[in-house]
């Protein structure tokens, strides 16, 4: 008797197996154009019943569900600079209404109403915030992130923090040895060997033209002297009306021309931030004076017509007047076990015991694969496979409902013997 109840047991546990199968099934298929959605597979785990004696059968058949959550969908073109995909590992971090830190591979974000990137799943896109507004915390922390807004129908501004100026200094030159710009800028008789100018700009995106000399004071010392040029005397140049924005003395080694002390050179502009202005890349050699290097950062107010991102999740504004400032980082997110991330609606993840902590980086970086602007990851459903999948699970249910059926048979007959 043991054994006909063993194969009501067994077959419901056949049938039970195989209805988890077709729901797997069921919700790959419905999925199967989703963005970023990954398919569900369904194992199969032999049971024992505990009660078989040598050369009896187990108890039946138990299954588990896992999402193929490493697997990597085919990447299609998209119509938006913000549709982003991932092209090998990582996930995007994204907060949910609650407030809630998931992760996710579905990438189709656009701004809404405040300027916030959301995704089809209402999830917001979280990244670090680049610029003189940025925090100065790590970006290698996920508690560090905060919401990556594109401001709408904004002029933006961007103030000067850092640029580069790399220049040759004549070699040749006669030292200047009295006059010197740095303590006689109130003089129309100071002296200097060569000039250049670069324009940076102050806190609300006014442009600052920085008049920029070196004086030769000795051989292979040069003092460099910055000033706003809005002091110089009417016609220009000398006198200015105050002192240099910054003295540096600059140090070149006689044998290879190259700097050996003076950098970086700090700026502080009149109603602006601190600059840090590279200038390691200056020589001092046997030609005419010449630039080769001049830039700062920072722009005048401009309207931004479109953004970019680019491999590494750098996310940049294209202003109007073709300036372009760096304005997010978008980082990736894994954990150790991506397969027993817990699966979560909205086609995202959150991390559990099994997978392990979620840590995040750099796109590009080692670990993390690279971000694809303007397009998207199609989901990893095979429908021929799930068609063929679907066929299996249904010829296998109907074959344990008529197990069960021969069970309840023989168990009519046994009681029809008594």
């Amino acid at each position: 008797m043991s054994s006909s109840f063993s194969l009501f047991n067994t077959s419901i546990s056949g049938m039970n197996a195989q209805s988890t199968a077709l729901a797997n099934i069921s919700e790959n298929i419905s999925n199967s154009g989703t963005i970023g959605y990954k398919d569900a597979s369904t194992y199969f785990l032999t049971v024992l019943n505990g009660l078989e004696t040598p050369g009896e059968a187990g108890g039946g058949v138990t299954t588990t569900s896992q999402y193929n959550v490493a697997s990597q969908g085919t990447l299609q073109q998209a119509s938006s600079s913000t549709d982003l995909a991932i092209q090998g590992a990582g996930f995007f971090v994204v907060q949910d209404s609650s407030g809630q830190t998931l992760l996710t591979r579905e990438g189709a974000f656009v701004p809404n109403a405040q300027g916030q990137l959301v995704n089809s799943a209402g999830d917001y896109l979280m990244g670090y915030q680049l610029g003189p507004n940025s925090s100065s915390a790590s970006n290698d922390n996920i508690n560090n992130m905060s919401i990556v807004t594109i401001p709408p129908n904004q002029v933006y501004a961007n103030a000067s923090t850092s640029g580069t100026l790399s220049v040759n200094l004549q070699s040749s030159a006669t030292a200047v040895t009295s006059n010197l710009p740095g303590t006689d800028y109130g003089s129309a008789s100071a002296q200097y060997t060569s000039m250049t100018s670069v324009t940076a700009y102050d806190n609300l995106g006014t442009p600052v033209n920085l008049n920029v000399y070196y004086t030769k004071t000795d051989t292979g010392t040069w003092e460099m002297d910055v000033f706003n040029a809005a002091d110089a005397a009417s016609g220009g140049g000398f006198p200015y009306s105050s002192g240099p924005l910054a003295t540096q003395t600059l140090n070149f080694d006689p044998t290879s021309g190259s700097l050996t002390s003076g950098n970086p050179v700090a700026i502080t502009l009149p109603d602006g931030a601190n600059v840090s202005l590279d200038v390691s890349g200056s020589t001092q050699l046997a030609s005419a004076f010449s630039v080769a290097t001049a830039n700062i950062n920072g722009n005048a107010p401009s309207a931004i017509s479109s953004v970019s991102v680019s491999q590494s999740g750098n996310l940049t504004y294209n202003l109007a007047d073709g300036q372009t400032v760096s304005a997010w980082s978008i980082g990736l997110a894994n954990v150790a076990s991506p397969t027993n991330l817990t699966s979560q609606s909205g086609d995202t993840f959150s991390a559990s015991p099994q997978s392990g902590p979620i840590y995040v980086g750099t796109a590009g970086s080692s670990g993390f694969g690279t971000i694809q602007s303007n397009q998207l990851e199609s989901s990893t459903v095979d429908l021929s496979n799930e068609l063929s999948n679907m066929i299996i699970s249904q010829r296998s249910f109907t074959a344990n409902s008529q197990v069960f059926q021969t069970a309840s048979d023989i168990l009519q007959v046994l009681n029809n013997l008594k």
